[in-house]
């Protein structure tokens, strides 16, 4: 089977009634048990506004208890944010963390759209803003002069420094401009089930080729529940929280069933085979439900079966 790199999202959210995991605990365990990365989930404002933890600031602190293990934002939601103050966190990351981060971003989903408000930047400017920030990020990262186009004081250059490596950077979404971002980077975040993959990898390297690059990686995501966890809900109550509106997910109910494998530690392997075998190269593993830490020890037993 082909090489598949495996990172799970961390405990940075939770139920309304309920508070984030231990990041930097989970960040270690993770390490420990030898997955490729852990992500932090970004939003301003979740949904209806369920608990969620800042999400470059998650990482820090990931990459503060670790030594090896990448560390993703899945996906930073970029044109809520200053490009220069995005620019600077990242550099600092890369310094932090030894050059270990890797930068999803996208322009942010409907479900959210109280961040929009909160932030004050109107969401109907998030592509505009994404393609002005990607086109400024690199440079403002590695600490070249950057002239951000703003029609400021003679257009002075901005040079951030200490300068850095610039992180891969990994652009999600399902949009024709969210495939056209990628095709010029370094990733593709995606949904959906694998199935899908092989079309989506025509369509991304279709992109990529017409550009003189070659078909960037693919990163998807599976949403999990492993048998062996006396935690572990029934699945009606993990459906159930899936869909709720204000829930972590917001999953619409008739999406629920295909988004989610549950089962033993051996349908999980499966599961990953098969998204290797449509053409992914990493997968995100979302826990939705149960002990975090004992749904990724569960999780390692599954690795151990690719």
């Amino acid at each position: 089977m082909a090489d598949l790199d495996i990172g799970v999202l961390l405990p940075t959210m939770s139920t309304h009634n309920g508070r984030p995991g231990d990041v930097s605990a989970a960040a270690r365990h993770a390490e420990e048990l030898g997955f490729e990365s852990v992500w932090a989930a970004d939003q301003l404002i979740a949904g209806t506004g369920i608990p969620v933890l800042e999400s470059l600031t998650s990482l820090a602190a990931a990459a503060a208890v670790t030594d090896r293990i990448r560390l993703g934002v899945g996906v930073l939601i970029l044109p809520l944010r200053s490009v220069t103050w995005v620019a600077k966190q990242v550099a600092s990351l890369q310094h932090l963390s030894g050059d270990r981060l890797l930068l999803g971003i996208g322009v942010g989903g409907d479900r959210h759209d109280r961040s929009w408000a909160a932030a004050g930047v109107p969401a109907r400017e998030r592509g505009r803003r994404t393609d002005d920030a990607l086109r400024l990020l690199p440079d403002l990262i590695s600490g070249k002069p950057t002239h951000l186009g703003d029609g400021g004081p003679a257009n002075n250059p901005i040079q951030l420094s200490p300068p850095a490596t610039v992180p891969p950077i990994i652009v999600g979404g399902m949009s024709d401009a969210a495939v056209r971002r990628a095709a010029a980077h370094d990733g593709w975040f995606l949904l959906g089930a694998s199935d899908d993959i092989p079309a989506h990898r025509v369509r991304l390297g279709t992109l990529a080729a017409a550009n003189g690059r070659v078909t960037p990686p693919i990163t998807a995501n599976a949403m999990v529940a492993i048998y062996g966890d006396p935690s572990l809900p029934d699945r009606p109550a993990i459906l159930k929280s899936l869909s709720d509106p204000d829930g972590m997910f917001g999953i619409p109910v008739e999406y629920t069933e295909n988004s989610l494998t549950h089962g033993d530690t051996g349908s999980i392997a499966e599961t990953l085979n098969t998204f290797a075998a449509c053409g992914a190269d990493r997968v995100v593993v979302t826990i939705v439900a149960g002990d975090w830490f004992r749904q990724t020890e569960l999780l390692a037993q599954a690795c151990q079966r690719l």
